[in-house]
C-alpha cells in the first residue's frame, strides 16, 4: 500500500493529535512544545499551520462546535473527519515507519573523522559526550514527568526509555572510541 500522494509527517502528527482531542493550532502547537516535538519529529510551527489548511481543504479535519467564543474566529478548532482517520491509519500502515535507519549526523561525521586533525577529533568526542550526558538528563525528567501523566508502562514511557537506553549506550560507544587509537 503505498502512502497517499502528499501526506506529510506534520500532517500525520498533526491528525494524530487531533484525534485524541479537538484543538485550534496554537494549542496544537502548545501541546508539541510540550511534548517536546524537536526530539522526535523535525516540524515547525509554519508547517503545523500549513497542515491544518491542508488537511481543511481537502476534508481530512473540521471545524468541531465550540461553545468557547473568547477564541474568536481566528481559532478554528479542529477534528478529524472519518476520511482523516482513515489517511492516519492507512498512513501508519506503511512498512516504512519500521524499514529506514534515520540519517544521524554524528555517525556521518565519525565515517569521515579519519580526515580530522587530532585535536578535532577528540573536541568533536568530547562535544557529543556533553551532548548526549544533557540529552540523557533531560530525558529522564521527561520520563518522570510522562510516567507521572500517563503510567509507566505507557507507549509515550516506553519510547522515552528507548532513547535513554540509546544514550546510554552511546556513551559506552563512545568511551571505546576514545581509548582506541585513531588513524590519521
Amino acid at each position: 500500500m503505498a502512502r497517499p500522494s502528499g501526506v506529510t509527517l506534520a500532517d500525520l502528527v498533526v491528525l494524530s493529535l487531533l484525534s485524541e482531542r479537538s484543538m485550534h493550532g496554537y494549542e496544537l502547537w502548545a501541546e508539541l512544545e510540550r511534548r517536546q516535538v524537536e526530539k522526535w519529529a523535525s516540524i515547525s510551527r509554519a508547517q503545523v499551520y500549513y497542515s491544518l489548511r491542508k488537511l481543511a481543504d481537502a476534508r481530512h479535519v473540521a471545524a468541531a462546535r465550540d461553545d468557547d467564543s473568547s477564541l474568536g474566529p481566528e481559532r478554528s478548532v479542529y477534528k478529524p473527519t472519518d476520511s482523516g482517520r482513515r489517511l492516519l491509519a492507512d498512513s501508519l500502515a506503511q512498512a516504512r515507519w519500521a524499514t529506514q535507519r534515520p540519517p544521524d549526523p554524528f555517525l556521518t561525521w565519525m565515517v569521515l573523522s579519519w580526515q580530522a586533525r587530532p585535536r578535532d577529533f577528540a573536541a568533536q568526542i568530547d562535544r557529543r559526550r556533553r551532548f548526549l550526558e544533557q540529552q540523557l538528563s533531560d530525558d529522564r525528567d521527561a520520563l518522570a514527568a510522562v510516567i507521572e501523566e500517563t503510567s509507566p508502562t505507557s507507549d509515550a514511557a516506553m519510547v522515552v526509555r528507548l532513547s535513554i537506553k540509546q544514550f546510554e549506550t552511546e556513551l559506552a560507544w563512545l568511551d571505546d572510541v576514545k581509548k582506541r587509537h585513531r588513524p590519521g
